[in-house]
């Protein structure tokens, strides 16, 4: 097990989001909240070490919500230059373990995040989670692979990494993305 204490939070919220269109889809209301703002609100009880969040285009208040905010001034160089970012601003404050968590997925819980602490086993844990198929975010990090994050060749290596690693199996709603406004629409009206 690692403890939340000693974890950063890094969210990522500095996509393009092209397939999205011209709004701007963390801030799209989604049950009455910013759809950015559910991941954030669902684990603002976590007592992680430090919450830093990756943005770019955003106008989503992270800040006020308890992140250190670093900007991404080149998200068109995709997901691998966030998750660097990121990770480089957790190392820079001695962090030893990072969870990655996605902005745009509204629906995880703290409970699924402790079932992902709780199967960590040290610095050389790789847990993510899974819908019982595809292993996808959040996913955790032990210390002895924030240098090889670093060093991933954009979104795919972060991905083999995490496919290399123990899978915490949970609902499929439960890890859904928002990519398009159909997407948003299907959560809206089941």
């Amino acid at each position: 097990m690692i403890a939340a204490e000693d974890v950063t939070l890094v969210l990522l919220a500095a996509g393009r989001s092209q397939r999205f269109g011209e709004a701007d889809k963390l801030t799209q209301l989604y049950l009455g909240r910013p759809l950015g703002l559910h991941v954030v609100v669902a684990l603002e009880a976590v007592p992680f070490r430090e919450r830093i969040a990756v943005v770019s285009e955003t106008s989503l208040d992270l800040a006020s919500c308890g992140y250190r905010i670093v900007t991404n001034d080149d998200p068109a160089a995709g997901m691998g230059r966030s998750l660097r970012l990121g990770v480089q601003a957790a190392l820079d404050e001695g962090s030893k373990s990072v969870l990655i968590a996605l902005a745009d997925m509204p629906k995880v819980t703290a409970t699924h995040i402790y079932r992902l602490l709780d199967r960590a086993e040290g610095p050389d844990a790789i847990v993510a989670s899974s819908d019982g198929t595809n292993p996808r975010p959040p996913a955790l990090f032990g210390c002895a692979h924030l240098n090889a994050l670093l060093a991933a060749d954009g979104d795919m290596g972060a991905r083999e990494m995490v496919k290399r690693g123990h899978h915490v199996v949970t609902s499929p709603a439960e890890l859904v993305d928002v990519d398009t406004p159909e997407d948003l629409a299907k959560l809206l009206h089941g």
